[in-house]
């Protein structure tokens, strides 16, 4: 009987095999039940219409045009969540009074479905490119600061006593202490809130859009374009997968300790 050790580490090589077998098996399948008919073409097209369907939208230059404004957008709404929700999650954090003023009501309104706020979206900012960046900063804010406080107290209580025996105070505490200690965990939370930032982008979308990728999606859903459909869902995986890529290089470049 073969024993496989529970989190036993594998060669890089191995994980990348294992993960582009991953992948070639789930376009294998998603081939033969289209192509053999197991599953009608209206509802899972063909893989070579998908990749026919992005050819001629990098060629009449609306994926770029599209990708480009659902990018923008991304960014916006997730840089502004970051702006005050890193800076409220490390309070919150840090001070048990605040604590008890902020973690009650983020609790309560992150379960609130955030498509539900689009209507109140557009009377209060308008319809236009402010609207789509506050769906997903409403997205992203109140899951952000919960997470960033769970980052902070998660500092070693020994080590903020050691700063205080040695005489800091609490700013310098706050500042030389507690966010050094939280950085490797703050940028691994940043790197989970992109991803969720990509999920409400549909969702953005729906607010009067007229370009954008999720807006592409609604579009074709009209029509039934089930590979349109699928190119936008595709891509939109792909730049997400890409943003995780990113922030996993930059926080092991900052932090090669954490590994």
């Amino acid at each position: 009987m073969i024993k496989i050790k529970i989190r036993k580490g594998i060669s890089k090589r191995k994980y990348t095999a294992l993960a582009t077998i991953a992948f070639l098996a789930l376009l294998a399948i998603w081939t033969i039940a289209s192509s053999l008919g197991f599953v009608k073409e209206i509802f899972l097209p063909n893989p070579l219409k998908v990749l026919s369907y992005f050819v001629q939208a990098v060629k009449d230059g609306s994926l770029w045009e599209n990708t480009k404004v659902s990018v923008y957008r991304i960014t916006l709404g997730f840089v502004y969540a970051m702006a005050l929700g890193i800076p409220a999650g490390i309070l919150m954090g840090s001070f048990k009074k605040l604590e008890a003023l902020i973690r009650p009501i983020c609790e309560f309104i992150r379960y609130m479905p955030v498509p539900a706020f689009v209507p109140l979206i557009m009377v209060w900012v308008g319809i236009g490119e402010s609207a789509k960046i506050t769906v997903i900063f409403i997205g992203t804010f109140f899951q952000l600061v919960l997470m960033v406080a769970d980052d902070a107290m998660s500092v070693p209580e020994d080590l903020i006593n050691a700063g205080y025996t040695l005489g800091t105070g609490t700013g310098q505490t706050i500042f030389k202490i507690i966010i050094p200690a939280m950085l490797p965990r703050l940028m691994e939370t940043l790197r989970m809130m992109i991803g969720w930032a990509w999920t409400y982008l549909v969702s953005a979308e729906l607010v009067a859009a007229n370009s954008g990728l999720g807006y592409t999606i609604l579009k074709s859903q009209r029509f039934l374009k089930t590979d349109a459909i699928f190119a936008g869902i595709v891509l939109i995986g792909l730049l997400g997968l890409a943003t995780d890529r990113i922030f996993a290089f930059i926080n092991k470049k900052l932090f090669p300790w954490t590994e």
